[in-house]
């Protein structure tokens, strides 16, 4: 049976962004959505030291139009918390997380939601692992680091993910909405996957989707500390069963 999908809201958490956002805000107002969904956009500015915030206003005075809520933290407090923000101020029956920066590509969005609207699933990760699409060559132990977590997360959830640590994560807005989430860093992706892995009946699908990485000097952020912590997360929550 197929689902019937009114909006989709798209999470972006934002820190620093200033000199990309308004491009990847153009990308998702290109995409039409399948069956004409209506697109919810959700901006959560973590406490940006540059002019993230000066960009969004900008934005949205140049498209009165375009629906977007924007939303600021008084103190950085990472990603996750960014995505607890915007996950809680979500409309839609689903939600896509989308970073900032322009390493995902928002034309890819109706290929995570075939596996839905055909009723097939409840939450689609992207995978930038599998498929032909296209994939920056960048950084070696990036990649073993992010299969090397993959792996051990799989162990715990008794998943088959190809990435776990992928951006791409659409979620039926309820079911996500429904976990109590706790991680404020990207410590978020081993917690909501392991919790998503324990509701009964979870129809979890993967789809391959492109990566157009950043350098650290483009404005990579992620670094060896969040690996670290991802292998503390994936231990509490997997291996000792954290709520």
């Amino acid at each position: 049976m197929n689902a019937k999908i009114n909006k989709l809201s798209i999470v972006i958490p934002a820190y620093n962004e200033a000199n990309t956002i308004h491009l990847i805000l153009n990308k998702i107002m290109a995409v039409d959505l399948l069956d004409d969904i209506e697109k919810e956009i959700i901006i959560v500015n973590d406490c940006s030291t540059d002019d993230t915030a000066g960009a969004v206003a900008n934005y949205c005075a140049k498209y009165p139009g375009v629906n977007i809520q924007y939303f600021e933290h008084e103190l950085n407090k990472g990603k996750g918390a960014a995505l607890h923000t915007g996950i809680s101020k979500a409309t839609g029956e689903y939600l896509i997380i989308q970073d900032a920066d322009l390493e995902y590509d928002p034309q890819e969005y109706n290929d995570l939601l075939k596996p839905i609207c055909k009723g097939f699933a409840d939450v689609v990760y992207g995978s930038r692992f599998m498929g032909s699409n296209p994939h920056r060559i960048l950084f070696f132990w990036h990649t073993i680091g992010n299969k090397f977590l993959t792996f051990l997360c799989n162990m715990f959830s008794n998943l088959n993910l190809t990435d776990m640590e992928t951006c791409y994560k659409l979620f039926n807005t309820k079911l996500i909405q429904g976990l109590s989430l706790r991680e404020n860093r990207f410590g978020f992706e081993p917690e909501v996957t392991i919790k998503l892995s324990r509701i009964p009946k979870l129809r979890l699908y993967e789809v391959g989707i492109s990566y157009y990485g950043r350098t650290y000097d483009e404005g990579k952020k992620i670094g060896w500390k969040d690996g670290v912590r991802a292998i503390y997360c994936i231990l509490k929550y997997g291996l000792f069963g954290a709520k």
